[in-house]
């Protein structure tokens, strides 16, 4: 199932439509059985390359390839009927030249069904935006902090403080200007997120920036407790399933262990049960 064919989705103008209102609700999904729990809840489920990390261990994002963002992106598509999937550009997909972002683009959208890209960048991306846009790919832009760029931002710090807010506004301006039908806005005051999502004409997705904002986003992952090697201060957790799960393996493995299971209600016998006579 792509997500293109689903007819109930809301697409990238449908979202850009919601300015200033109901505020989107997103979350991040890297499989079916996540998507599915989330399709009926979320606005747009964002196939984020935090699954570097998230799922296959990596210390951060940027040894995510295309091959993994194609994979969890067909993986998520399949668990979703009413909400529309955005996916990430990872690491180096997009960068170099806006020729080899749209192919990289393109991709990613053919082979997941896809209706949008996110990448991350303000001021130096907005002329790939607006090529991408120009021929068809719809774009959400990220700035503020960006996890790609961790290694030039020297870490991750809060963006847009003091001198760095007339930056980070700048980069708001440029994307919107660019085409992109929305902006996510990482780790960034909550007076500078307000400030940018009533300058621009495009809907603001916060992620550790300000209520205010047109709607938000979080690492399911994290939201749920399942990822625990470390909680930013912007999340929330809903429930604690990661201790939960880990409680489960350890009574399963007792069981294990104490031949308590299987029992015989998980078991077969030899002789199939008798259906008795045909009333």
């Amino acid at each position: 199932m792509s997500a293109t064919a689903r007819k109930t989705a809301p697409n990238a103008e449908d979202i850009r439509a919601r300015k200033g209102s109901t505020p989107l609700v997103s979350l991040t999904a890297y499989t079916t059985p996540m998507a599915r729990l989330m399709d009926a809840h979320c606005d747009f489920v964002l196939v984020g390359d935090s699954v570097g990390m998230v799922l296959h261990g990596l210390t951060s994002t940027l040894g995510v390839t295309m091959e993994m963002m194609v994979m969890h992106g067909q993986a998520v598509a399949r668990g979703l009927d009413r909400a529309m999937m955005v996916i990430d550009m990872p690491f180096a997909s997009y960068e170099h030249d806006p020729a080899h972002a749209f192919k990289n683009a393109a991709r990613l959208m053919a082979e997941t069904g896809a209706g949008a890209v996110k990448l991350e960048g303000g001021v130096e991306m907005a002329e790939t935006i607006r090529f991408l846009v120009k021929r068809g790919i719809p774009v959400m832009a990220h700035i503020g902090l960006t996890p790609q760029s961790i290694n030039t931002l020297g870490g991750y710090k809060v963006q847009g403080r003091d001198e760095q807010a007339k930056a980070v506004l700048a980069d708001a301006h440029a994307v919107a200007e660019a085409g992109a039908f929305s902006v996510v806005l990482e780790k960034v005051p909550q007076g500078l997120a307000d400030q940018i999502t009533a300058e621009v004409a495009i809907p603001t997705i916060g992620i550790g920036a300000s209520a205010g904002c047109d709607g938000q986003i979080l690492v399911v992952d994290d939201m749920v407790g399942f990822f625990t090697a470390f909680k930013p201060k912007f999340v929330k957790r809903y429930a604690e399933l990661g201790p939960q799960a880990e409680a489960a393996i350890a009574e399963y493995a007792s069981d294990v262990r104490a031949r308590s299971f299987p029992a015989d209600e998980h078991v077969f016998a030899d002789q199939a049960p008798s259906k008795g006579p045909k009333t």
